[in-house]
C-alpha cells in the first residue's frame, strides 16, 4: 500500500472513529486532501532547475462545518499536511519548509462549501537556505481563494467522479428515495426535502415542512436529519433527530413514508 494511500485512510478513520459519531458535515476529510493537492500543482514555481509548491495551506470553512472539525481539528491539519509532504515528494517538488495547514471560518460560506488560499513563505532562518543553486523571488503572496463547491449537472444533480466514488465507497452503488410511488436517485451529497418548490424532492403533503429534513452523505453513510421541522421525522417508527439510514429504513415525514434503498449495480 502506498503511504498516499496510508495516510488516506488514516484521515478516513479519524472522522469515522470517536470523533466522527456525531459528524454531520458534507465536507469530506479526504476530499479537503485531494484539493489541497490540486492547489499545490496549481500554484507552483518553475525555476531554472526546480519546481516550488507552496508550503503555506489556508483552509476556509463555514461556521456551521467548522464546528464538526473542531475536536480534532489539530490531529486534521497534521494529516493534511503530511499528505502535502508526500504528494509533493513523489512529484519532485521543492518546499521551503515542511507544510502547514491552517483551518479558518468564513461567514460568506455555506455548508458544504470550503475554500483554499495558498503561500510560499521562507524556512526559519535556522533551517538554513534550500539547497537549490537558484531559487526564484518567492515572496510571500498569497494566492487567490478558490472555492469548492457540490458540483451539479445540467439536472442539478452532483457529478462525482471515479476516483472519488472509489475514495467515499459509492462506487457501482445506487442510491434512492421512494415516496408516493415516485423513485428519486439520489445523487447529491445533501438533499433537502420539504414541501418547498425549492426542495430536491418535494412531498405534497400539508404535514410536511417547507424544509422538512435533509439526506447527508457522510463518508460511506447516509444520514437523514431533521430541521427542526414542525411534526419531526421518523425512521422505522421511532422519531429522530439524525440517524445512518440502512437499505430499506422507512423514514417518516408529516404523513408520507418515504424508502430508503441503496443497491450494487
Amino acid at each position: 500500500m502506498s503511504v498516499l494511500k496510508r495516510i488516506e485512510e488514516k484521515i478516513q478513520d479519524l472522522f469515522e472513529g470517536s470523533f466522527g459519531r456525531a459528524f454531520k458535515s458534507p465536507v469530506q476529510p479526504v476530499e479537503l486532501a485531494h484539493k489541497l493537492v490540486k492547489e499545490m500543482e496549481d500554484n507552483k514555481v518553475v525555476s531554472v532547475s526546480r519546481v516550488y509548491v507552496p508550503n503555506e495551506y489556508s483552509v476556509f470553512l463555514s461556521p456551521e462545518d467548522w464546528k464538526q472539525f473542531e475536536s480534532y481539528e489539530d490531529h486534521l491539519k497534521g494529516d493534511l499536511a503530511a499528505y502535502v509532504t508526500e504528494s509533493a515528494r513523489r512529484e519532485g517538488y521543492e518546499l521551503l519548509s515542511r507544510p502547514i495547514v491552517i483551518i479558518k471560518t468564513d461567514e460568506d460560506l455555506q455548508i458544504g462549501e470550503f475554500g483554499i488560499a495558498t503561500r510560499m513563505v521562507s524556512a526559519p532562518s535556522d533551517a538554513g537556505p534550500p539547497a537549490a543553486a537558484s531559487v526564484p523571488d518567492l515572496g510571500a503572496e498569497v494566492s487567490q481563494t478558490v472555492v469548492y463547491r457540490p458540483e451539479a449537472s445540467p439536472d442539478g444533480t452532483m457529478s462525482v467522479s471515479a476516483q472519488e466514488a472509489r475514495d467515499l465507497g459509492l462506487a457501482r452503488e445506487r442510491i434512492t428515495l421512494k415516496a408516493a410511488g415516485v423513485e428519486h436517485e439520489i445523487a447529491r451529497r445533501v438533499t433537502l426535502i420539504g414541501r418547498s418548490h425549492q426542495a430536491d424532492i418535494r412531498l405534497d403533503d400539508p404535514n410536511v415542512s417547507r424544509r422538512h429534513a435533509e439526506l447527508r452523505q457522510r463518508g460511506n453513510d447516509y444520514l437523514i436529519v431533521d430541521l427542526d421541522s414542525t411534526n419531526g421525522v421518523e425512521v422505522n417508527g421511532k422519531q429522530v433527530k439524525s440517524k445512518a439510514l440502512q437499505n430499506g429504513d422507512v423514514i417518516t415525514l408529516g404523513t408520507t413514508r418515504v424508502r430508503f434503498e441503496r443497491q450494487l449495480c
